[in-house]
């Protein structure tokens, strides 16, 4: 399983933040190396079982992924022998325990990637692609993805559950997509990825404010998507998308300060920001704009563009962000996008006007809307409110930095709200 010489040794919380680092890129190289998803989820989460038992015991080894992917392969094997599967499979697998995986071929170059391709076949409906994905690349717990999706846990189950044994049924293949797949399911790779990238920007689950390591993999898949513009014509949704990321990363130095809590976009040291993610994502917007041909992700990127050109917050063109956010509108009506507007009405015209638009958006289960209700009701001097409104926000957000950051917003506001059954 590779070399004894180890890392010092880490306790289990520090060993399951190193797997689930990990995870995307060892099962997408099981699946790609055993054409089936269930038997590599299970033969690794065997492997992890073993690693969170001598991991903390022993260290961490020198490269995590292979000995799960070395560990993982052998449990996947004798599940085979036990099954006694058909022998031209059992002998297929048998040809493939040798860790160095055949050059791929075909214009997707990456085990993980094609994954995302594989999961996006047309023969799956749209939510249950994302939610698969989310679950194989990233290693998201049902609850994280149900929570990103704003539906029950139970209904995010159902949803993954189905999207397995369509694959299995309809014998879907876990294969090297041509030119012609790889543009039939662009829209819903983007779509993975974004959302890939979501969770690294405020994770659901865990300790830490965002998952840092998520981030920076939906930004290396995007490069390698748009590295296929040969194949595909590069679409400016590609370089939107792409531009988003960079953008949102350019700012995480001073996003998250040292003590891992949440700093506003209002109070961080912009001399902080990522200068050479901020070029590079505008030069990918102004390439954008040259080709007129606006799209979601394009519009997301123009707003933070708009952000990440302000050296400070009161050069913010709060008026050209309504405008963007009024075309996202048009483009992806949601109240997700409604909500996102009116903090920025709230720059322009006032928190009045912003909490009127805020009130007739349905959602109550989404953290955002009342940390947003929250705000604005303390900027118009109502506090009893705006404690309640924090209050609830605590209540239903997952991310623990995130329910610090909110209720240390609440205690400002005194009237004893410091010692409400919502502090963490």
């Amino acid at each position: 399983m590779g070399s004894e010489d180890t890392s010092p040794v880490l306790g289990a919380d520090a060993v399951a933040t190193v797997v689930r680092a990990e995870y995307g890129r060892v099962v997408a190289g099981l699946i790609r190396r055993f054409g089936d998803i269930q038997l590599a989820e299970d033969a690794l989460g065997e492997a992890i079982v073993i690693a969170l038992e001598r991991w903390p015991r022993d260290g961490v080894p020198p490269n995590p992924a292979g000995w799960l992917t070395t560990t993982a392969s052998r449990k996947a094997l004798d599940h085979l022998r036990r099954e006694r599967v058909r022998d031209e499979k059992y002998a297929e697998a048998a040809m493939l325990t040798d860790d160095t995986p055949p050059e791929p071929t075909g214009p997707v170059k990456d085990d993980r990637l094609r994954l995302i391709f594989t999961c996006c076949h047309p023969a799956l409906a749209e939510p249950a692609r994302v939610a698969l994905t989310l679950r194989l690349l990233g290693g998201l717990t049902v609850a994280e993805i149900a929570s990103a999706f704003l539906v029950p846990e139970t209904t995010m189950a159902q949803r993954i559950t189905r999207a397995k044994a369509k694959i299995a049924t309809a014998r879907i293949p876990y294969r090297v997509p041509g030119p012609d797949d790889v543009a039939d399911r662009l829209d819903a790779v983007l779509a993975v990825l974004y959302l890939v990238h979501n969770e690294g920007y405020l994770s659901r689950g865990g300790e830490s404010a965002d998952r840092e390591d998520l981030a920076l993999e939906a930004i290396r898949l995007t490069r390698a998507l748009r590295s296929l513009a040969g194949d595909i014509g590069s679409p400016p949704e590609v370089d939107g998308l792409l531009a988003l990321m960079l953008l949102s990363q350019a700012r995480r130095p001073a996003r998250i300060d040292d003590a891992g809590r949440l700093v506003t976009l209002d109070e961080q040291d912009r001399a902080r920001w990522d200068t050479g993610l901020i070029d590079e994502g505008h030069a990918l917007v102004r390439e954008c704009l040259r080709r007129g041909a606006p799209g979601p992700y394009q519009i997301q990127a123009a707003i933070q563009a708009v952000h990440t050109d302000a050296r400070d917050v009161s050069l913010t063109d709060w008026g050209q962000v309504v405008a963007l956010y009024d075309q996202l509108l048009r483009l992806r009506p949601s109240p997700v996008v409604a909500l996102n507007r009116a903090v920025a009405l709230a720059e322009l015209d006032g928190p009045q006007v912003a909490l009127a638009v805020v009130d007739e958006l349905e959602l109550t289960a989404y953290a955002p809307w009342h940390a947003t209700r929250a705000d604005l009701l303390r900027r118009l001097g109502r506090d009893d409110d705006a404690g309640r409104a924090y209050a609830a926000a605590i209540a239903t957000t997952p991310n623990p930095a995130e329910r610090a950051w909110l209720a240390s917003r609440r205690d400002r506001l005194g009237h004893g709200w410091g010692e409400g059954p919502g502090t963490p």
